[in-house]
């Protein structure tokens, strides 16, 4: 995806990302964790190839049933959707669960392959779902992650968008944010976070809760350098996607994330890398796609407009 990257920065990506991956459960142990880390990067190194870790995927929405917008455009083809992941490298997809409901079909799809895993939370824009029964809202994310500890590898998403406030008020979010954060420690998971203009109070609260916090990425990351270093600061992971790289202070910010602290992504079916984007520029691999009014369900083609995990290749 990356051309600009050097092949021994992937390779860093690709260990950064077995680590938190390997580490989610808290069932390994240090050495455990870097041994393995290390495994499978050397593996990776000696056959020249990049093993890619997915962090973000949402694999759980209409699009992938051919539903754009309450209308169907064309049939089914998330089995074509993850086909085009595997044969492109990708070894693992975490599908994100963005609420109770779409937490649980997270889970059930990740049960369909022995490759998939799946987050559990509720984002930012979807927390008024807390308000009528808060204690019962919780305790139903909290089944899930106990019921399915082998698939659930994070808590969320969660955290808070002030660009969307006409979905979820400010005060709702950050109620239900903090609300949240305990389940890291109380399950040893990490944090699946999401931060879009709300810097100051998301940084205010991850500092003041961090004890509780067993670790954690910050997704879709699209805000300045100093929030960069606040981050690392933090002890987190930063992840990128094509919002990310829009203009080219994005590009600035992104290039001084720490290898070590990155991990890629595409939150598909959103946050594509668009010709529109300061970043395009900078992606080497593109594949054949067809608008979805004329799509017909093929291994070959990807819908115009519809970002896949094969993309982050």
């Amino acid at each position: 995806m990356y051309g600009k990257w050097r092949e021994d920065d992937k390779q860093r990506l690709c260990a950064t990302a077995v680590s938190l991956f390997l580490g989610r459960i808290g069932r390994w142990s240090e050495r455990e964790i870097a041994r393995s880390t290390l495994s499978l990067a050397r593996s990776a190194q000696a056959n020249a190839t990049v093993m890619l870790f997915h962090i973000g995927a949402n694999l759980t929405d209409n699009m992938y049933q051919g539903i754009y917008h309450g209308s169907k455009k064309h049939e089914p083809d998330i089995d074509k959707v993850l086909k085009r992941a595997w044969n492109g490298g990708l070894e693992r997809i975490i599908i994100t669960g963005g609420s109770l409901s779409e937490s649980e079909a997270a889970i059930n799809l990740s049960r369909t392959d022995s490759r998939l895993f799946a987050t559990v939370g509720c984002h930012p824009t979807r927390c008024d779902e807390f308000k009528c029964d808060p204690e019962g809202y919780l305790n139903s994310l909290k089944k899930l992650i106990s019921k399915n500890a082998d698939k659930v590898v994070a808590i969320g998403e969660c955290g808070l968008d002030y660009d969307r406030l006409h979905f979820c008020s400010k005060d709702v979010q950050l109620k239900y944010f903090e609300y949240q954060l305990h389940m890291s420690k109380e399950f040893n998971l990490p944090l699946f976070l999401h931060c879009r203009a709300a810097a100051d109070d998301f940084l205010d609260i991850i500092t003041r809760n961090r004890t509780d916090i067993i670790g954690g990425v910050v997704h879709s990351f699209d805000d300045t350098r100093d929030t960069v270093n606040k981050i690392v600061d933090l002890d987190l992971y930063i992840g990128i996607n094509g919002c990310s790289l829009k203009t080219e202070e994005n590009l600035e910010v992104s290039e001084k994330i720490p290898r070590d602290r990155l991990m890629i992504e595409t939150d598909s079916p959103w946050c594509e890398v668009k010709p529109t984007h300061a970043g395009f520029k900078y992606v080497s691999t593109k594949f054949p796609s067809v608008k979805k009014e004329k799509y017909k369900v093929n291994l070959e083609d990807q819908v115009k407009g519809r970002n896949e995990p094969v993309n982050i290749v």
